[in-house]
């Protein structure tokens, strides 16, 4: 298995649980990729993954190696999980118990409307977590037979063809939107031009969500753990530099270091273009899939910064979103290119000692800034510095009163950073872009269908990023495995 990152633990864990034999490599000091942590001076950060909103795919695959959640994991409620910060200077905290009164504060009427949002979302829900997310959907026959087994599906195959804005305008006004759209962007495209079938996001983000005791590296040390009870090794510092072929079939990999590997079974964890470009190469795949390969287009960066604070800061929920208006946030988009950073910042201010005050010293704070900008279009190296003071000079003035005042550790991921420590290619958090033509059918198969005994998971592949739906997909390519190679 070509990664430790979620997706490729839980593979990797069901296919020892399989009782086949299953080495991890990774290039990295520790498991985990964007859901890893790290430390520093008593801080503990998330490397990029914050909350865990969904917990289906994780119930499934402990179960599926014989336990549970609440047997293995220490998840922590976050209430309020969600405020946002509008660019008139409002302010909404969403409870989870009290989001349509949260909402008349924007709207009476978006307030009455969100029952039929939930309602919505929650039908949404159900329907992907009983298809989407427990089975490959590769073929056109395989999504006639997801919409065969949840026939409410097909009322939603519409919102593929329009935008994600466009859904939420239908049940809210251009103020609650704006509220409401930051989400898209964590998925790599403006409201604008996200699918609306990913219009449920914000509700995921209202819905239940947890943190584990100890920040988000929990997630994929249960998965190490549970895998190694079945014999599964990991091996950590080992970067693959190429997948070995022969005859269109896989028999095995080789290290950076020039060490070989075989094996009559790899799955990859890593960005599908990535993977077939660069460690598989052309030479193995015929004309077409080359040039779709080539059509992949990776996801738009997210840099961070880290920030370890020594006083409590003015703030009311484990996320805080920067909402900039609707047009704003599309018109940065089209103009990425000439403006790689925008004059006035918009992202997401992560606050994980909110709800886990362990993760730094006593009576100080652990913020996890997550804000936009490109891969290209900026010497990242060069700009790191200025890049943390300017967040950490706009959060003060405008979002985190005082907050330059009292930092007392700073530090920063940028796209560079990530492509570098994590093998995210060019900063992606969720390895292809997630429109339209990059879902379901369209995007890379967890069954490789030009070569033998290869298979993908992780947030390159079906059905897609996050933490929750790369462990389902590691779920896909493990019963794929054990569906194919006797």
């Amino acid at each position: 298995v070509i990664g430790a990152g979620c997706g490729g633990l839980s593979a990797a864990a069901l296919l020892a649980g399989q009782g086949r034999r299953v080495l991890v490599l990774d290039q990295n000091d520790a498991v985990g990729g964007c859901a890893s942590s790290f430390e520093r001076e008593g801080y503990t950060f998330d490397v990029a993954a914050s909350i865990f909103e969904v917990l289906e795919p994780l119930k499934r695959t402990l179960a599926m190696l014989g336990t549970s959640v609440e047997q293995e994991i220490d998840l922590l409620s976050c209430d309020p999980t969600c405020a946002v910060a509008l660019r008139d200077g409002k302010r909404i905290t969403f409870p989870m118990g009290g989001i349509v009164e949260a909402l008349s504060e924007l709207s009476v009427e978006d307030a009455r409307n969100w029952t039929r949002y939930a309602s919505y979302c929650e039908e949404l829900y159900d329907a992907l977590l009983d298809t989407l997310y427990v089975q490959p959907v590769s073929t056109l026959g395989e999504l006639v037979g997801v919409l065969r087994k949840r026939p409410a599906l097909v009322k939603y195959l519409p919102t593929f063809l329009t935008s994600y804005q466009a859904v939420l305008a239908r049940y809210f006004s251009d103020r609650t939107q704006q509220g409401l759209a930051f989400q898209a962007l964590t998925l790599g495209l403006p409201p604008a031009l996200l699918p609306g079938i990913y219009s449920f996001l914000p509700y995921g983000e209202l819905r239940s969500p947890h943190y584990p005791r100890g920040g988000m590296i929990q997630i994929p040390r249960t998965l190490q753990r549970l895998g190694e009870r079945h014999g599964m090794l990991v091996q950590l510092g080992a970067r693959v530099s190429k997948v070995l072929i022969e005859r269109r079939r896989v028999i095995g990999v080789r290290l950076a270091d020039g060490t070989e590997i075989r094996s009559d079974v790899v799955v990859s964890n890593i960005n599908a273009k990535t993977l077939y470009q660069n460690l598989i190469g052309f030479e193995h795949l015929q004309w077409l899939v080359q040039r779709g390969v080539r059509s992949y287009r990776y996801d738009n960066a997210c840099p961070m910064v880290y920030l370890g604070v020594d006083y409590l800061p003015p703030l009311t929920a484990h996320h805080t979103f920067i909402a900039p208006t609707l047009p704003e946030i599309n018109g940065w988009w089209r103009g990425r290119a000439q403006q790689p950073i925008p004059q006035r910042q918009f992202g997401m201010i992560d606050w994980p000692t909110f709800s886990d005050p362990a993760l730094a010293p006593e009576g100080k704070h652990v913020l996890n800034v997550t804000v936009v900008g490109t891969y290209q279009g900026v010497d990242w190296d060069r700009h790191k510095t200025r890049f943390i003071n300017d967040v950490v000079t706009y959060l003060s003035r405008e979002l985190v009163p005082g907050l330059a005042d009292h930092v007392a550790i700073a530090e920063c991921a940028t796209p560079i950073d990530f492509e570098r420590r994590i093998g995210l290619a060019e900063g992606g958090l969720h390895g292809i872009t997630q429109d339209a033509a990059h879902t379901t059918i369209f995007r890379p198969s967890n069954k490789s269908k030009s070569i033998d005994g290869l298979y993908l998971a992780g947030s390159s592949t079906h059905p897609g990023g996050g933490v929750p739906t790369v462990i389902a997909s590691g779920a896909i390519a493990a019963n794929l495995v054990e569906r194919h190679e006797k």
